[in-house]
């Protein structure tokens, strides 16, 4: 059993759902679970013409869907970052003590058959074990 699980949340994907049932089973219902959404912002080229309280609502609106999404579940935190996906999930793991990772893979490219890219650079690169949920259509 794990102590502490990370579960980061894509929001506009379907397996988030699956991702935070497989981590209560994996904590054995004793250990911690956080969800985490991490906010990208705009790249630079986009953000100088969109206005600042349009990203400060657009976060609002991420944090409030998390919560959404999250309520159901009795003993799971859910935390917004903002970052780059995969290298803000992996520095939260290593910073925050986390011993698994449960995150899902969705719509692989040909980069990336068999991860989609995010999962894959968390595969690569955390440390702790992960375990990686296919959304299937």
């Amino acid at each position: 059993m794990y102590n502490k699980i990370l579960v980061p949340m894509a929001l506009d994907h379907g397996v988030s759902e699956q991702t935070i049932k497989i981590a209560q089973g994996l904590s054995g219902g004793t250990g911690e679970i956080i969800a985490l959404h991490v906010y990208e912002a705009p790249q630079r080229s986009v953000a100088a013409y969109l206005d600042e309280a349009a990203v400060k609502e657009s976060m609002a609106t991420a944090k409030s869907n998390l919560a959404e999404k999250t309520a159901q579940y009795a003993g799971v935190r859910a935390e917004l970052v903002q970052g780059h996906s995969a290298r803000t999930i992996i520095d939260y793991a290593a910073d925050n003590g986390i011993d698994c990772i449960v995150m899902g893979s969705h719509k692989p490219g040909l980069s990336d058959y068999f991860l989609g890219s995010t999962a894959a650079r968390v595969v690569q690169h955390a440390p702790c074990a992960v375990h990686v949920v296919r959304d299937r259509p």
